[in-house]
């Protein structure tokens, strides 16, 4: 089974996190037997369709026609999807990862962009959200079609495995809160978080807090933090770190916070399961369909006190998760469960197109 990719964006030597998600479903249909290309391009206006249609040319003549083609993202790519369809009658889905459509004041720009946008995801064979609540909020974009399936984002296999321990910060006895993030304050409510935690460190100091990571708010952060006058030691911002080494900081961490203000299906979270690592979350967005009280707590998003309250009932091992429950959800994540699905729903779509 020939599959084509489309994407707007796809890792490179310049942005190796960029479109990391598709690369991994790509990867994920390739282990299993499928033959994938990926056809992307960096140029805006008409220098990207002049840029996609010269590597198709190039493509077709190395490889022919695909089976079946899979958009990461409703958007322009989509025409030519649309031509696959019209002209060769080759199936098309859309895999929809992005969050924007869960903002209260999204809206399709300009009438011709959302009609166009609207009639991609129409004669689209199947929409694959990476959640129920994106689906929802997709459908009350006015985007419609007979077919929705859900998708997850795929977990490196390094999650599941035990890393050596890190040596930057050795786990001592101290209980180790860890959160990861892009630093983007909007989505992520960092701000918010540390002042929950510093609530908390007014009646106790037997924990720490380990924020990995980078983003465009991150020294905006760092002077927040320090303005609220944490006791020394109590917290850590580790700055950039490699997926490797965020696997290393999950395995010698005993709970996770994140506390974002909108999401659709984190990624770190599907890595926090992975490992066997309980969660301290916000209920923002598709987090709930990911996380039960077997696996951690949930508490309203922006809900500082209730986040504190959280944090102590944490430290307190009020409730003891078990590490091998957890990960049996993470069992969902993996390439082979998600090659698998796609490999199957693609099948069925080439057969019934015929």
């Amino acid at each position: 089974m020939k599959v084509l990719f489309l994407s707007a964006w796809y890792p490179t030597e310049r942005d190796a996190m960029a479109g990391l998600f598709v690369q991994k479903h790509a990867e994920a249909v390739t282990e299993q037997g499928c033959d994938v290309r990926v056809l992307y391009s960096e140029q805006t206006g008409f220098g990207w369709a002049k840029d996609m249609y010269k590597k198709w040319q190039q493509l077709h003549e190395e490889w022919g026609m695909p089976d079946i083609v899979q958009m990461n993202v409703l958007d322009k790519n989509g025409i030519i999807a649309l031509w696959f369809k019209w002209r060769h009658k080759i199936p098309y889905i859309i895999v929809e990862h992005w969050s924007g459509y869960l903002l209260a004041n999204f809206s399709f720009r300009g009438g011709w962009h959302g009609w166009l946008m609207k009639k991609i995801a129409k004669h689209a064979s199947c929409i694959l959200p990476v959640s129920q609540m994106l689906e929802d909020a997709m459908k009350r974009c006015g985007i419609k079609n007979e077919c929705w399936q859900r998708i997850h984002n795929v977990v490196d296999d390094f999650f599941y495995q035990l890393i050596s321990p890190i040596t930057i910060l050795p786990k001592g006895e101290k209980f180790r809160f860890l959160h990861v993030s892009c630093f983007d304050e909007k989505a992520k409510n960092i701000q918010g978080m540390l002042r929950a935690v510093r609530e908390v460190a007014k009646e106790r100091q037997d924990f720490e807090l380990v924020l990995v990571g980078t983003g465009v708010d991150f020294e905006q952060d760092i002077a927040y933090a320090q303005t609220l006058d944490f006791p020394k030691d109590m917290l850590t911002f580790t700055g950039e770190q490699t997926p490797h080494e965020v696997a290393q900081w999950m395995q010698q961490s005993d709970c996770f916070l994140f506390f974002s203000r909108y999401e659709n299906a984190p990624v770190v979270l599907s890595e926090c399961l992975a490992v066997g690592l309980p969660i301290i979350s916000s209920n923002a967005g598709g987090i709930p369909e990911m996380i039960n009280h077997k696996c951690g707590i949930l508490v309203p998003s922006e809900d500082e006190d209730a986040l504190a309250k959280a944090l102590l009932h944490m430290l307190d091992r009020t409730t003891i998760y078990d590490i091998a429950t957890i990960r049996s959800y993470g069992k969902q994540y993996t390439y082979a469960s998600i090659g698998r699905q796609l490999s199957k729903l693609n099948q069925g779509l080439i057969v019934s197109s015929h």
